[in-house]
């Protein structure tokens, strides 16, 4: 079972949706595709997180319970078998800065445990959603939590909600050069600040929701050709768009629709690993 809750407002602006996955472990690991946010992951059954080591696929990293996944340019594999009961937070691009505790830069191509970021608040979040009877509440503890760290925390810069909104959802809007002189910054300082908050450079982020829309449009009607669908979303050509879907997924566009079939226990995002 996969469920999702929008949040209330304020949270909102900051966070596109909470989940909640149960009863969908599977024996194999899951390729993980980059999409440009943070998310928030919560293990309600085990008390660790584990993420396979990139430099020996053989073994995993193990976290906590409770984890932070930073903004990543590149798959990441994990344990489906964990999956049995989990929540998260799936922030927008660059909404995770206000809740973290840390620049979201820090996190970048990384986990991190959520009690080294907030301390006793991460481990006693854990403690109430494992103890709690429903989904409806599990999600209103988690908004509760999330609303009492937004009411301390730092606003973003005003440049960077400017560039978030002008980029758009699928990447697909204006230069990072034509951002810059918008927002009234240098394209370095630009630069800078925007990867702060967000944890990617703003060209990378544009690619990486670009990918996104496409991956996510072959799922809905698999193409017989690549070229219009590249040309639908922005690329230059077709060769772009496979040398993308390559960097960002690990995989062909064929060979994605090939592996991503409908199965219950496949969140979004995720692709079976071929053993």
């Amino acid at each position: 079972m996969f469920l999702t809750h929008a949040p209330r407002n304020p949270l909102r602006e900051f966070i596109d949706y909470l989940w909640l996955l149960q009863d969908s472990e599977a024996p194999r690991r899951e390729r993980i595709l980059p999409s440009g946010t943070i998310e928030l992951v919560v293990n309600l059954d085990e008390a660790e997180i584990r993420i396979q080591n990139p430099e020996s696929p053989d073994r995993y990293r193990r976290f906590s319970g409770a984890v932070v996944s930073g903004t990543y340019s590149c798959p990441f594999v994990c344990d489906a078998t964990q999956h049995k009961s989990m929540l998260g937070v799936h922030f927008r691009p660059g909404g995770a800065f206000p809740f973290l505790g840390i620049l979201p830069s820090e996190v970048t191509g990384a986990h991190a445990n959520l009690a080294d970021l907030w301390g006793r608040p991460a481990l006693d979040l854990r403690e109430r959603l494992c103890l709690a009877a429903t989904a409806r509440e599990r999600f209103s503890i988690t908004e509760q939590i999330l609303m009492s760290r937004l009411r301390f925390s730092r606003s973003s810069h005003a440049a960077v909600v400017t560039a978030l909104n002008i980029l758009g959802p699928s990447g697909s809007g204006a230069s990072v050069r034509d951002v810059a002189r918008e927002v009234g910054l240098s394209h370095r300082r630009l630069v800078e600040v925007f990867r702060r908050e967000v944890g990617l450079a703003p060209k990378l982020l544009g690619r990486i929701l670009r990918f996104q829309r496409v991956r996510s449009l072959a799922e809905a009607h698999p193409p017989r050709g690549w070229a219009q669908l590249a040309s639908m979303c922005g690329y230059f050509d077709q060769s772009h768009l496979i040398n993308d879907f390559q960097e960002f997924s690990g995989l062909s566009p064929t060979e994605y629709v090939r592996l991503h079939r409908p199965d219950d226990r496949l969140k979004c995002n995720h692709v079976p690993v071929q053993v």
